[in-house]
């Protein structure tokens, strides 16, 4: 984004779906089963704004690979090799999140090994045997289970890890259950529940909107039942199991996908899989840095003082480009049209991003022009400013529309805007970035698909699609975001490098509160609860110098170890 914009890619700062409360009540049945919580109806308003209205696309999913509803996928570099199967709901009138969970759990998973998603209706007797572990994420509430799947995680000599719903239907299919694995459900706690607490660190949780419940338990047996994570309620500070494991069987009682922050509780959920799919893994701590949303109209001076700074401390870095400026209506200039290129004889920029390169930087192509046309997409059609892959508009409160893809998007729409800004800085003379990043985190399924074919990488939060995992049309509808405590291969086959702990960003930019240090450094603590999480923020240059040197001291205080991105990149 260009010199007037302070907040970026942070529009998807907050990850998950916004769940709204509607009433209902309480299952009939024979067998026992616990009080259904609120119903939990999605909207976009967490995740990008407020809620879409637009419907599905004919274009397709995608995937690594891909049978029927089954979709699989490679690991990340640096893998270990393990394997993953997860299963997922889909019955229900809101059976659809089923299939975007999906999404959330196979990119973190990859991060060990290959993967594989299916339904669990289609789940077939031995399968968790054929995995180095298995996830079931409950999101349907009764959904029916098949009677092998319950068998065979009652059996399980391997790592199950189960999500929130429908862990009654495995206790009632297997009465010994409580005796075997020393603990047993009671109901959804309906408190308010704002911090979960893991390995002495407070991670928080949104009370005030989530009110789906987390599980509670009328008995666990401490020698047989580990108590992983504890639930801390607001009104008097009672805990109760937020996660436990017992043999090989992991239960976490609510779903964290849904209203992720930075400091959240999913990152339980994240270091949990290294118990299941990576025991041995060491604990290591890393950071990256990305210099943000460069363009012809920036300050070289600005820009070198952050890189000399950098290059003091012996810190690599990352730098995201858009090649083009340009002001197509005036915005800035009173009406009169504005543009510059890289290549633009005598470009001050062209020869700050060869002394970056030089200087320990790696550059990451931040989209073509960072705007889409000449349209209001949603602020100012200015570089920086404005969207270039997805096309949102504004309300009057600031909140975002999320409509899908800009008019024209296709593959060939975008692979052509990634081969006119090659070319830019071809012409510059800059040698070809290996990394992309969205203009504010944010591309149709056409245009993550047009990236997987020229770059290896991205580096951002990400956005999933319904439909993408079973090959059905896409329905931008139907989204979650997410990002990334450690590099992953996602469900687009692109590796990606985390981005975390958001921008350094002091001014409130439309919509978007301000971030300061002391929030980048609150998502770096948070994030080390990860055994091998990468801590990593980006900064606009024209920020100065001070808010800089504040983070990068609190991150190596705190014992991070800044790396290289294109290393990362190349070995996880």
């Amino acid at each position: 984004m260009g010199t007037k914009v302070r907040f970026g890619g942070a529009a998807l700062v907050a990850v998950g779906i916004l769940l709204l409360l509607l009433a209902s009540t309480a299952s009939a049945g024979k067998k026992k089963e616990p009080k259904k919580p609120p119903q939990q109806a999605p909207t976009s308003t967490a995740l990008i704004g407020t809620s879409t209205t637009s419907s599905a696309t004919t274009v397709k999913g995608g995937k690594s690979s891909a049978t029927g509803s089954h979709s699989s996928g490679a690991g990340a570099p640096g893998a270990v090799g393990s394997t993953t199967l997860v299963l997922y709901d889909t019955t229900g009138t809101y059976g659809w999140l089923g299939e975007l969970y999906a999404e959330a759990a196979a990119n973190l998973a990859s991060h060990f090994g290959p993967w594989q998603t299916e339904p669990v209706s289609s789940y077939q007797a031995g399968q968790i045997g054929q995995y180095t572990a298995t996830i079931y994420i409950g999101s349907t509430y009764d959904e029916p289970l098949p009677a092998s799947f319950l068998n065979d995680v009652y059996n399980a000599t391997r790592p199950v890890i189960w999500i929130y719903d429908n862990v009654w239907e495995l206790t009632n299919a297997n009465p010994g259950f409580q005796t075997k694995y020393g603990w047993m459900w009671s109901q959804f706690d309906t408190s308010t529940v704002s911090h979960v607490d893991y390995k002495g660190v407070e991670l928080t949780r949104d009370g005030v909107h989530n009110q789906g419940g987390i599980m509670s338990y009328s008995s666990v047996d401490p020698s047989k039942a580990t108590d992983l994570a504890d639930a801390v309620r607001d009104a008097d500070g009672s805990t109760f199991p937020w996660a436990l494991r017992s043999g090989e069987l992991t239960y976490i009682g609510e779903n964290p996908f849904v209203y992720t922050t930075e400091t959240d509780r999913v990152h339980v959920f994240e270091d949990l899989l290294f118990d299941a799919l990576d025991p041995a893994a060491p604990t290591q701590h890393r950071a990256m840095v990305r210099l943000e949303d460069i363009n012809p109209s920036q300050d070289p001076a600005e820009l070198k003082s952050v890189v000399d700074y950098l290059y003091s401390q012996g810190i690599p870095f990352g730098f995201g480009v858009s090649p083009v400026y340009t002001d197509p209506n005036g915005y800035y200039t009173n009406g009169t049209p504005e543009s510059s290129s890289l290549s633009d004889h005598g470009n001050g920029i062209a020869a700050d991003i060869k002394y970056m390169q030089a200087h320990g930087g790696t550059l990451v192509m931040h989209g073509y022009t960072h705007q889409y046309s000449n349209v209001i997409n949603p602020y100012s059609a200015v570089t920086g400013d404005d969207f270039e892959f997805y096309r949102v508009t504004e309300n009057a409160d600031h909140t975002l529309n999320y409509l899908g893809p800009v008019p024209g998007d296709s593959t060939s729409w975008a692979l052509g805007r990634l081969s006119a800004s090659a070319k830019v800085f071809s012409r510059a003379g800059i040698a070809a970035a290996q990394i992309f990043e969205f203009p504010h985190y944010a591309g149709s399924a056409a245009d993550y698909q047009a990236v997987a074919q020229d770059f290896a990488t991205r580096w951002e939060r990400g956005m999933y699609y319904g439909g993408w995992l079973s090959g059905s049309s896409i329905d931008y509808s139907h989204v979650i975001g997410e990002g990334f405590p450690y590099v992953v291969r996602d469900v687009y086959g692109t590796t990606v490098l985390p981005e975390n702990c958001g921008p350094y960003a002091p001014e409130p930019f439309y919509g978007f509160k301000p971030h300061t240090v002391a929030d980048i450094l609150a998502a770096a603590d948070a994030n080390q609860v990860v055994r091998d999480g990468i801590a990593t923020f980006y900064y606009h240059p024209f920020e100065g110098l001070d808010a800089l040197k504040q983070v990068v001291e609190g991150f190596q205080q705190r014992g991070l170890t800044f790396v290289d991105p294109s290393q990362v990149a190349a070995n996880g």
